[in-house]
């Protein structure tokens, strides 16, 4: 008996020593999964995937990118508010998850103070694309159209509480004109609806929208923002288009459960910031219309998205943007 018990304090001094080794670890030790709120082949997939490889051999470890499509990217906010603190679960958000939907839903399952941030990484203008087949030729004519046709003209998005949503929803408050909007789980379900002749309008993200229109497949009318940007030749700002009130951008960047470790914080900060910074990571988003725009620090995002949340709210407010 006295060697069962010495035999069995041994395996559980042994289980303990390796339990206590894993836990003292140093970060990382096991692959990254990085979040991303929408269906693949979207603006947030697009940066996702652009920056995955850079990104693990930063931090030491591969990074495996998690489509978790739904609720306007809440389904992935919430999921990653609720995981272990402890660095292996980042996400990847835009102003949907950190303002717009807590904005439109008090009832979420998370609250962005569940979410530390981390940096922002990217910023990107919309771009208003059109089916070429409906005879709308230019942002005037679209307005024009919209007067004549009150709520018959479809807009589609990559769901409620999205960039593109409220993209359209400013341009209907400033244009006066109707517009319905079809919400869906990504930017490339939208966009095949609008390739289909499904719906007939998109206020999409660079990535969604560019290939189709260099392809011919939708007619680029105008970038959300006033002046054009080389990160999408060829089409109009919005002064040049006819509507010089409106500009809006979108960013997307990493968080991560509210309670993770400083020192972990801190080495995905950097991970970031470095895999951002490679050429080819660079190339990468430019060719989408996608500019790399980093925080200096993630004290730095965090009153960076302070002062943001205020315009995502406003315009959620002004525009009268409800969930569907």
């Amino acid at each position: 008996m006295n060697k069962r018990k010495a035999l069995a304090a041994l395996v559980w001094a042994l289980v303990g020593t390796g339990v206590h080794a894993q836990s003292t670890a140093p970060y990382p030790n096991k692959p990254v999964k990085l979040l991303v709120g929408f269906a693949p082949g979207g603006a947030a997939d697009h940066v996702a995937r652009s920056m995955n490889d850079a990104f693990g051999r930063a931090l030491g470890t591969s990074v495996v990118v998690e489509n978790r499509a739904g609720a306007g990217s809440s389904i992935a906010a919430e999921i990653v508010a609720k995981a272990p603190a402890d660095g292996y679960t980042v996400l990847i958000a835009s102003p949907s998850s950190i303002s717009v939907n807590p904005a439109l839903n008090p009832k979420l399952g998370y609250s962005p103070k569940d979410l530390a941030p981390v940096t922002k990484i990217t910023t990107s203008p919309l771009v208003i694309a059109v089916n070429p087949n409906i005879g709308i030729n230019s942002l005037q004519d679209l307005m024009a159209r919209a007067k004549k046709e009150p709520g018959r003209i479809n807009y589609a998005t990559s769901g409620n509480g999205s960039a593109p949503h409220l993209g359209g929803a400013l341009f209907t408050q400033l244009a006066n004109v109707d517009l319905t909007h079809i919400p869906f789980r990504g930017g490339g379900p939208a966009i095949q609806s609008l390739i289909a002749g499904d719906t007939q309008v998109t206020f999409g993200t660079p990535p969604s929208v560019l290939p189709m229109i260099q392809a011919g497949r939708l007619k680029g009318l105008a970038v959300s923002t006033t002046e054009r940007t080389p990160l999408v030749p060829g089409v109009p700002g919005m002064r040049e288009a006819g509507l010089p009130e409106y500009s809006i951008e979108f960013w997307y960047g990493i968080f991560v459960p509210a309670a993770t470790p400083a020192p972990v914080v801190k080495k995905i900060y950097e991970a970031a910031q470095w895999a951002m910074g490679q050429p080819n990571v660079k190339a990468a988003l430019a060719r989408e219309g996608t500019d790399v725009d980093l925080s200096k620090s993630p004290e730095q995002f965090a009153a960076f998205l302070q002062e943001d949340a205020k315009f995502w709210v406003k315009l959620v407010k002004n525009a009268g943007v409800k969930l569907d």
